[in-house]
This record gives C-alpha cells, sequence and structure tokens, in this order.
C-alpha cells in the first residue's frame, strides 16, 4: 500500500510563489521516479515536472525557468518550487510516483495523489 500525502497549494497572485510537497508512506521496492502533473479546467493532464534516480530532471517546456523539482530521498518527499507563477498555472496539481512495489514483481506502477489546487488571481 502507498500513499501519497500532498501539500502547498493554495491561492497566490500573479508573479507570486508557492512550494508544493509531496510525501510518500507505505512500502514498495524501489521508488523509480516522482513528479508532478496538473490539470486545468477543459484540459487534460499534463506533466509538469519530474524526477527520476540519479537526480535527473524533465520539465514542461511552459514552467522552464520557473520551476524547480527536488527530493529528499531520506523522507520520501518531492517538492516542486513555483516561482513567477501566472493565471495559465492555476490548476489542480497531482503528484505521481513511479515504483516498484515487490521483489517478487518486476513491473512498474503509478500512484497518484488527491491533488491540490493552485489558483493563480489578481
Amino acid at each position: 500500500q502507498v500513499q501519497l500525502l500532498e501539500s502547498g497549494g493554495g491561492l497566490v497572485q500573479p508573479g507570486g510563489s508557492l512550494r508544493l510537497s509531496c510525501a510518500a508512506s507505505g512500502s514498495w521496492f524501489r521508488l523509480n521516479a516522482m513528479g508532478w502533473y496538473r490539470q486545468a479546467p477543459g484540459k487534460q493532464r499534463e506533466l509538469v515536472a519530474s524526477i527520476i534516480s540519479g537526480g535527473s530532471t524533465n520539465y514542461a517546456d511552459s514552467v522552464k525557468g520557473r520551476f524547480t523539482i527536488s527530493r529528499d530521498n531520506a523522507k520520501n518527499t518531492v517538492y516542486l518550487q513555483m516561482n513567477s507563477l501566472k493565471p495559465e498555472d492555476t490548476a489542480v496539481y497531482y503528484c505521481n510516483a513511479h515504483l516498484r512495489r515487490s521483489w517478487s514483481d518486476s513491473g512498474v506502477y503509478d500512484h497518484w495523489g488527491q491533488g491540490t489546487q493552485v489558483t493563480v488571481s489578481s
């Protein structure tokens, strides 16, 4: 059983900053990657940023230079620092964990948090 607990969402003015946190709890064999997705009204869910084993990161073009993803392996926690926020960043942000569940199951699976609302408005 794996649970993802998100925090840090809220209302912020354009140009402001927010820091999202996602802590993974439960048990797994190997946590391969964690990331953040978002879904705005009327749009499909999209990848915002991800971080994998070794620290490699990936960002959507729309957030490059403004958002930074990081992790604390000891705490099984991933963060998303969001700076210079724009109204178009308004969305529900979802934490994702990509992991191998057990020694006997070599497959990898995705687990999702419940989402946290980020609203950028003046």
